[in-house]
């Protein structure tokens, strides 16, 4: 339930009561002196669908603008009335008002926001170096992310220009804070005892899961977008649904700025748009999941230019979504190639050391060189196969080569094969 007081100015009390009347709402007046510029205190008891209803009736009333409207979220009424007043007005979102204050609430004042995204990347980075999912699931509890990415999207469909640009602006400059912590701590950290000498950061598992992301990755995104909004909408808890959203950004822009740090362009390229398209997708479904719930301007004649705005917005995330996922689907699709290669490898590794034209060879598959970008670069898988044998066995003549071409029919793809063969000898 909701508390709706109304500061009446003097000579529009009977406007503020009428319309109470009219709406079927319970209420009580109080006087109030306070300087004499209003005649008295209205206080009307409301579930949480009537407030917008109510709110507009009074403009329409012609209420005086001057006049204060407070909306407080009620813990308890206790009335056998409240079951009345609830099936009287159905419905389980927000007022406008409401989504308006809580949106411009969750993003707080640009130095918080900027300490918060600060603390938040520096531990996100560490916990990238340091292979830690857990210290980057603290990471993301810091991050603010939540509240510009829905006050932009409040913004644009209630008609609020001020909402809107603040969101984007701190989206896009909290994202690049986050690149440019990130790269000035690998930058920092590099060649030092902290790491290991030559560390390759795309062999570290976290980093490589924000380097090789696929087209599951935009479940995360739109998934974030659409709980952001419903936790936003229906005022439910936050908390947990802004550690979603943050998971979706902050990790992969780290990760972007490891790879300025490394000099690691594909790192880049690839984590850079996942940072994107998952941005891009979390304000689409914020978007129009807001509008799909029946929020709109205050004024009717600026409803018009909202739904064109939000549609220009919604027809511009869409066509960036596309274009950055083709990064996503060539990732994706490169990734499933190494992987098969891989698996034909062992498969067929298998199948040899059953064979029994060489019964007393054991295959053992070593390691499979073959990353995403080789399908593309054109470069030749490689692969180092251990074969161990008996004391005294010799191998079969070219022995090498047929292991290569068994290989290749099993793959279907051009092969360097090393292999190193093992006398061995089993105790029992």
């Amino acid at each position: 339930m909701r508390l709706v007081q109304v500061f009446v100015p003097r000579g529009e009390l009977e406007v503020v009561l009428e319309t109470a009347d009219a709406t079927g709402l319970d209420y009580a007046v109080s006087e109030e002196g306070s300087r004499g510029e209003f005649e008295a205190l209205v206080s009307i008891p409301v579930p949480p669908a009537a407030v917008e209803p109510l709110l507009s009736a009074l403009r329409d009333a012609g209420l005086d603008p001057d006049a204060y409207a407070v909306v407080t979220a009620a813990e308890a009424i206790v009335s056998n009335r409240t079951d009345e007043l609830t099936a009287a007005f159905d419905g389980t979102r927000i007022s406008r008002e409401e989504l308006q204050s809580r949106a411009a609430d969750l993003a707080p004042a640009a130095s918080t926001y900027f300490a918060l995204l600060l603390v938040s990347a520096v531990i996100a980075t560490a916990g990238l170096l340091l292979d830690s999912a857990a210290t980057i699931i603290g990471a993301m509890v810091v991050a603010p992310l939540m509240g510009p990415a829905l006050s932009a999207s409040v913004g644009v469909v209630v008609d609020d220009d001020h909402l809107a640009t603040r969101g984007i602006v701190l989206q896009t400059a909290g994202l690049a804070l986050a690149v440019l912590t990130a790269a000035a701590i690998g930058w920092a950290l590099r060649g030092t005892m902290l790491l290991p000498p030559g560390l390759d950061i795309t062999t570290i598992p976290q980093i490589d899961e924000r380097t090789t992301p696929n087209l599951l990755a935009l479940f995360l995104a739109l998934g974030s977008g659409i709980a952001g909004a419903v936790s936003l909408v229906r005022d439910v808890g936050s908390a947990l649904v802004g550690v979603a959203i943050a998971v979706a950004l902050v990790p992969p822009a780290a990760t972007v700025g490891l790879g300025i740090a490394w000099g690691h362009p594909t790192v880049v390229l690839t984590a850079g748009a996942l940072v994107l398209v998952n941005l891009l997708s979390i304000n689409l479904t914020a978007l129009l999941l807001l509008w799909v719930s029946g929020y709109r301007p205050r004024r009717a004649d600026r409803v018009g230019p909202a739904y064109g705005r939000l549609r220009s917005r919604v027809a511009v995330l869409l066509v960036a979504i596309a274009v950055l996922s083709v990064v996503l689907a060539g990732t994706t699709y490169g990734t499933y190639q190494a992987a098969a290669v891989e698996h034909d490898v062992r498969t067929e590794l298998e199948a040899m050391s059953d064979d029994p034209a060489v019964a007393e060879l054991a295959f053992r598959e070593v390691d499979v060189d073959y990353d995403p970008v080789d399908v593309y670069t054109g470069d030749r898988p490689s692969a180092v196969v251990l074969v161990e044998r008996p004391p005294g066995e010799t191998e079969p003549p070219a022995f090498a080569d047929a292991v290569r071409e068994r290989l290749e029919s099993a793959t279907g793809t051009d092969l360097e094969v090393t292999v190193e063969l093992v006398d061995t000898r089993r105790s029992g």
